[in-house]
């Protein structure tokens, strides 16, 4: 029996002292507020019937799983494809926007925001993660399904299943940190049925800065 319903869930904030952006570089775990942010989060679904748990393999999503898998009893079942898309800022400190096009090494990355050329293609975040939901939602024994992922994969789920183009500006994302993105499956395609920030009291206090 298949699933009832998909939740895209965001990891909580990291800890990230140097503003880094961190991408898939290994090391960067949750703050300590990304732990409540977490935990809100996965109290916020308590008494429904989630039966099945995903993660990206990134140290700041099976963290940030970690209070779904005790509320739920359940195993985090790791998913590579879910995982952050490769860029070419990992490492740098200056935050995505205009300034980055003062720096000279950043041009030949720039130089078509469309695919983006910094990193990894738009359309194929959006197909890896719509194959990994469709897995999870077919493998599901019925109840719902929980998937600890990253802003950009997210938001290209979002905005595929509402038929809008993948180019987009990384600064205007609807994706806070621990929020829920729910789904169902009608028709044979995957549809958007609610949005939630279950940590919002804790967004004004957090920073968030690791994805572009």
């Amino acid at each position: 029996m298949p699933a009832t319903l998909l939740h895209l869930v965001r990891h909580g904030e990291v800890h990230n002292p140097d503003r880094v952006l961190y991408g898939r570089i290994p090391g960067f775990h949750l703050s300590g507020l990304g732990v409540r942010m977490a935990t809100l989060a996965a109290e916020s679904l308590a008494g429904n019937n989630v039966t099945a748990l995903y993660a990206s393999p990134l140290e700041r999503a099976q963290e940030s799983a970690a209070p779904w898998a005790k509320n739920f009893g359940l195993e985090i079942q790791t998913e590579e494809r879910i995982i952050e898309p490769t860029n070419k800022f990992e490492g740098q400190s200056t935050a995505f926007g205009p300034k980055m096009l003062t720096q000279p090494r950043n041009w030949p990355f720039v130089v078509n925001p469309f695919l983006p050329s910094w990193g990894e293609p738009f359309v194929t975040v959006a197909a890896r993660v719509m194959a990994a939901m469709h897995d999870a939602w077919e493998k599901a024994d019925g109840g719902e399904v929980v998937m600890v992922s990253h802003q950009m994969p997210i938001w290209m789920i979002a905005r595929t299943v509402a038929g809008k183009p993948l180019y987009h500006d990384p600064r205007k994302r609807r994706c806070s940190l621990s929020s829920i993105t729910t789904l169902e499956h009608r028709d044979g395609r995957f549809v958007e049925v609610n949005y939630q920030d279950p940590a919002r009291e804790l967004l004004a206090a957090s920073v968030d800065l690791g994805a572009v």
